[in-house]
């Protein structure tokens, strides 16, 4: 008990920790003899989660859900008990997890696992804590993992690499999101991951004299052009992460620059943007190489600058530079604001709650089409996305690969059926286009209706663009049935359907 709360950064109020305390009590009482596979007791198995939970998000009926996620399933304790006990909204988080806990997303050859992943997303989009509670009940599970058979951890291990690391990157909790990848990893393609470790460890043995003195060199150069700053540290590349980055390098790793970032937390904003150039004005930067997150942040809320720059020996550098929210945010993800704002929901929490709503009203609207849903899901939701401007700086969030179609569509529903043509960059551009980002698009509309074809469903990407597309081509079908019927033409009907699928 009193490991958990050394281990959680937070003071928890007196009442409070009495909750908490009573969830340990309750929880340790209800698992009485139960035993996990590597011999210790059941309820160290909550705890441990509920410490990992309290670590990102310290809210106490979220941590006293965790410690208690498991007891209506594998004891006698009752939800109507557990309500009593706890209120309302412990025991209901405590049901959310619970439903959660029978879908099994370890085979996505079988038939329901479509119908699993729908499931799922639905328990999670009541309440985005049922997800947080999940997911760090998964991290510890694969801490330890060793306990388990061969078969198990790796079915367990591809469907954390394939659905919970992701689920936890789109959330915004970075470091949940690479553990679990690299923990996932080292099961699944031991060999692969042996070989990345080494050859990481290598190339930083070779880069460290150089990391230590850049880091040096940066605080002197900051202190004498008079900007205050919190710290610089240093970032080493995730196993996994260099792993799929390796694959497009052709698995050349000095072609690669970030294995070792240095990461500069600032005061303000104002003061991320002077480190820059003044860091410019000292190092030749590389041509192309500045991302600014902070006016362009993605998705999952991350903010920061990147830059690459070579140092005075031509050695190549990534410096990332945020400030300390910016920094809680990469890390915590939708929890990070529960450090800096403790009245009322914390707005980050909304902000994740929304993104469960959108999913959840788009597989509703993919209820027609289940074989889409899975292919849709990584599209629209866990692949890299890129940012796509209106002529009026309105920014769309687009997965890579996205079309002109795509975001006329994501514009306004008429737009996409009133699109004629396009022009990317002010220069006339096909629909079909792929965009990049940062592109500035503008949609050319027509006075009369545009004829979406089946062309412009193999261009779009989106499940939004293509439910659109497909519910158009269907309605004309069945206007021409239609037609063809009141002409009395039955003689010829019968061979209509596999024309207009050639056609």
């Amino acid at each position: 008990m009193q490991d958990l709360f050394k281990s959680i950064p937070h003071k928890f109020p007196a009442k409070d920790k009495a909750l908490i305390e009573k969830a340990i009590e309750f929880a340790t009482k209800a698992h009485t003899g139960q035993k996990r596979k590597s011999g210790e007791d059941f309820v160290q198995h909550p705890i441990s989660a509920a410490t990992i939970l309290g670590q990102i998000f310290p809210d106490t009926a979220t941590i006293c859900a965790t410690i208690l996620h498991d007891i209506t399933e594998d004891t006698e304790t009752s939800h109507e008990n557990l309500e009593k006990e706890f209120g309302e909204e412990i025991a209901k988080l405590v049901d959310g997890v619970t439903k959660l806990g029978h879908v099994r997303l370890r085979n996505s050859k079988d038939e329901y696992y479509v119908e699993n992943l729908r499931k799922m997303f639905i328990a999670t989009s009541q309440d985005v804590r049922v997800m947080l509670i999940k997911l760090a009940d998964r991290l510890h599970n694969m801490r330890t993992l060793h306990a388990l058979s061969d078969e198990k951890q790796q079915k367990i291990a591809s469907e954390t690499l394939e659905m919970y690391a992701p689920i936890a990157g789109r959330l915004g909790i970075g470091s949940w999101k690479d553990e679990l990848e690299d923990l996932s990893f080292q099961i699944v393609s031991p060999k692969e991951y042996n070989e990345t470790k080494e050859a990481l460890q290598t190339e930083l043995a070779k880069r460290d004299k150089n990391i230590k003195e850049m880091q040096k060199e940066l605080s002197q150069i900051l202190k004498l052009e008079g900007i205050k700053f919190e710290e610089i540290t240093g970032r080493t590349k995730r196993i996994y992460s260099l792993s799929k980055k390796l694959l497009r390098y052709e698995n050349d790793i000095t072609k690669i620059y970030d294995l070792h970032a240095l990461r500069i937390i600032t005061r303000s904003t104002g003061d991320c943007y002077a480190v820059l150039g003044i860091i410019h004005k000292h190092f030749n930067p590389v041509p192309g190489r500045v991302k600014d997150f902070i006016a362009t942040p993605k998705p999952n809320g991350y903010q920061s600058i990147h830059t690459t720059v070579f140092d005075k020996s031509g050695e190549v550098f990534e410096v990332q530079i945020r400030t300390d929210l910016m920094h809680e945010t990469a890390e915590r993800g939708i929890a990070a604001h529960w450090f800096y704002e403790e009245k009322g929901k914390p707005k980050q929490l909304e902000k994740g709650q929304t993104w469960f709503a959108e999913l959840r009203a788009w597989q509703e609207e993919m209820a027609a089409h289940p074989e889409e849903f899975l292919e849709g899901l990584k599209v629209d939701f866990f692949k890299d996305r890129i940012f796509v401007l209106t002529p009026k700086g309105d920014v769309k969030d687009l997965p890579v690969g996205a079309s002109v179609i795509d975001f006329a569509f994501a514009v306004h529903s008429d737009l996409g059926y009133q699109m004629m043509g396009a022009k990317i960059g002010g220069k006339i551009a096909k629909i079909t286009d792929e965009l990049k980002q940062g592109d500035v698009v503008e949609i050319l509309k027509s006075k009369k209706a545009a004829t979406p074809s089946r062309d412009w469903l193999l261009a779009a990407k989106t499940s939004h663009a293509r439910s659109l597309i497909r519910k158009y081509l269907q309605e004309n079908d069945k206007g021409i049935f239609q037609r063809v019927r009141e002409l009395k033409l039955q003689d010829i009907s019968s061979s209509l359907p596999t024309f207009f699928r050639k056609k």
